[in-house]
């Protein structure tokens, strides 16, 4: 009996622990003024009626790229792609299959292209390495690596010139099998950085990645490897690029089936820098080897909240139904003439034709997941949120259908309305906005020019508030406490 109680006394701690965690207040970053995205359960205390988490898909857009130079092919793969000033920079490994006489027509080489619009590509001339006796071609890396290089630009401001760009990529020396890294000076001359692998343990065979972690000061990688026969990811993190932790299996949410994870595309969310956003490949050997791009998200770079439908599925146009056809490409950029949207690209056409393709798909900013409700209205209430020293106000991003409205209340943590800016008196919001102030009505109904936004005099007497959000044929995708500008 006794010891029973002591089981009993251990599970009540346990509990009251846990449910003391549960309850403390969430910090928005430094000032209260992170923007928040709805890519997990986060924020989220309780959603009832309609409301509920829903998975975006991005648009399909134009076919961007083409591989039909001699030294490209229909295995042409792993691209990355991002922003540097003004010009958009395109790593990819270049190769061909012989679908017939089961074999490579030529040796598999890295390439480059660049771009001004992120549409329109160019394959420079850089002369650096011959290809059937021609050096006219956009060969960046030959030899070593080849097959899966990773570029980026680093983010580090301690990192010397001679190393502003580096990479990544597999290799395979008898006895030396792993992860080598890589520098260069303008992203066009690349030198191996060590004679030896710095990642040893794992399975490359695959898109691996390293990149600068702005927002937790560190390096990051994201590599494949094998748990009981199933592509998984490994992480690791650095100070200096070289001397990696030793790499640990991403942790997913309960209740998530094992799969093969064959790509990670994992990259820092620019709105959000404390968010990770990935696009694993989902790879289905059962099923004729077919892959489809996933989305997973990650507050620590470790535990990763995964969904299950893809985000780019074979319906999508055209030829990606097939042996390894639909890829995503590591990036996610802003182009010209777009600001309210953000640029994905996955490949199509692998194996099946002479060439292959690289196609635009587009999101709306912050859309990967909102919190959506149709006819039927829904309510979702947020855990307690600290408001922070600059949290002057209150803004959403959010797009409503016809017939639909968006209103949020301010609550106290003990479910009291905090007089003047409960749910019944916020001005419904409509339309399609990413930036929009909430107001709420004064006492006689009127809406009177920003006092009637202005929260900053509510830290003073309310240092916690759940938002409780009242929805309508609308989605929510993301919300900032933002300052007045002073």
């Amino acid at each position: 009996m006794k010891i029973y109680r002591h089981v009993s006394f251990a599970f009540a701690l346990l509990f009251a622990a846990q449910l003391t965690t549960a309850t403390e207040p969430l910090t928005l970053g430094e000032h209260g003024t992170q923007r928040e995205l709805f890519v997990d359960g986060h924020l989220i205390a309780t959603m009832t009626g309609g409301a509920k988490q829903f998975l975006h898909k991005p648009e399909p857009r134009e076919v961007v790229f083409i591989t039909d130079a001699p030294w490209e092919g229909n295995t042409s793969a792993y691209y990355t792609i991002f922003r540097d000033g003004d010009l958009f920079r395109m790593y990819y490994r270049a190769s061909h299959w012989d679908t017939a006489a089961k074999k490579e027509t030529h040796r598999e080489v890295t390439c480059y292209a660049e771009s001004r619009d992120g549409i329109h590509w160019v394959k420079p001339k850089l002369g650096l390495f011959e290809f059937n006796g021609s050096r006219e071609n956009n060969i960046v890396v030959d030899g070593l690596g080849t097959h899966c290089f990773v570029a980026f630009k680093d983010g580090n401001p301690a990192c010397p010139p001679e190393s502003r760009y580096k990479g990544i990529s597999r290799g395979r020396p008898v006895g030396k099998t792993g992860l080598y890294i890589f520098e260069s000076p303008d992203g066009i001359r690349w030198k191996l950085t060590r004679d030896e692998p710095v990642i040893t343990e794992g399975a490359f065979d695959s898109q691996n990645l390293a990149f600068w972690d702005a927002h937790t000061l560190q390096y990051r990688e994201y590599h494949r490897t094998f748990v009981n026969g199933v592509r998984a990811i490994m992480t690791g993190t650095a100070s200096d690029f070289i001397n990696w932790t030793k790499p640990v299996l991403l942790k997913y949410q309960g209740g998530i089936p094992a799969q093969h994870l064959y790509t990670n595309a994992v990259q820092p969310y620019g709105r959000a820098p404390h968010l990770l956003i990935g696009f694993p490949t989902r790879y289905l050997p059962e099923e004729g080897q077919r892959v489809e791009p996933t989305l997973m998200t990650s507050r620590d770079g470790l535990h990763f909240h995964r969904w299950l439908d893809p985000v780019v599925p074979e319906s999508a146009p055209k030829d990606r139904g097939g042996n390894r056809s639909n890829y995503m490409a590591w990036g996610l950029v802003e182009i010209p003439g777009r600001p309210n949207h953000l640029s994905v690209y996955a490949t199509e056409a692998y194996y099946t034709g002479p060439d292959s393709r690289v196609r635009r798909f587009e999101y709306r900013k912050d859309g990967f997941v909102s919190i959506r409700a149709g006819a039927e209205a829904g309510e979702l209430i947020t855990k307690p949120i600290t408001l922070g020293r600059l949290a002057d106000r209150l803004t959403l991003n959010y797009r409503t259908n016809q017939g639909g409205q968006v209103r949020v209340g301010l609550y106290q943590p003990n479910g009291t309305a905090i007089p003047g800016h409960s749910l019944s008196e916020c001005q419904p919001l409509t339309g399609d906005q990413l930036n929009q102030t909430v107001m709420w009505k004064s006492v006689n109904g009127n809406i009177v020019g920003k006092t009637n936004a202005d929260i900053s005099h509510l830290r003073q007497y309310h240092p916690a508030v759940q938002l409780r959000f009242e929805l309508k044929n609308a989605d929510l995708f993301s919300l900032q406490f933002q300052p007045w500008l002073r």
